[in-house]
């Protein structure tokens, strides 16, 4: 199997690499409010993959207070569960068209063979992103009413039936 070291990156790979990572909050890449930077490193080879903005209490906070505007009253708010759907699955194709970099990333960043990330990873979370993207307009935030002072639950257990046969031997 290919090791990481021995992935020939592709160039949108290695000018991805080239730049600081930001941070992505209210729909756009920022640097972390107190400038701060980590390195991302390759445990294959312990190498610098990259640097990457380092999200602080105050970074984490304009992302919420961002996330929940979105939720509330944003724009994401106001689409219906097929619109959402869709936009799941423009990300999927947008995956499928990059697949092979974002095999690359993937395999650097976590130290696996590309083969895995490449036949493995990156296949299965594009499936899992279409998966989902059939439900957001399948599942509409009720649930069954249930009356009294308990949960609702099934209960499964095994039916095993227990005799003795003529010898005197048990047997299921």
């Amino acid at each position: 199997m290919e090791k990481t070291a021995d992935i020939m990156l592709l160039p949108k790979v290695e000018k991805f690499l080239s730049v600081p990572q930001k941070l992505f909050i209210n729909g756009t890449w920022v640097d972390s409010i107190s400038g701060k930077n980590f390195e991302t490193l390759d445990p294959a080879t312990g190498e610098t993959i990259t640097l990457a903005a380092e999200a602080g209490e105050a970074d984490i906070d304009l992302a919420v207070k961002a996330a929940r505007h979105a939720f509330e009253i944003g724009e994401w708010s106001k689409l219906s569960g097929i619109e959402r759907g869709n936009l799941i699955n423009k990300l999927a194709d947008l995956m499928e068209e990059n697949k092979e970099e974002l095999a690359q990333l993937d395999s650097l960043d976590n130290g696996k063979p590309i083969q895995e990330t490449r036949n493995a990873d990156v296949p299965l979370s594009i499936e899992h992103f279409r998966y989902y993207a059939g439900w957001a307009s399948k599942i509409f935030g009720q649930s069954i009413p249930v009356t009294g002072d308990f949960l609702n639950y099934t209960r499964h257990e095994p039916l095993v039936l227990l005799g003795k046969s003529s010898r005197g031997t048990s047997h299921f």
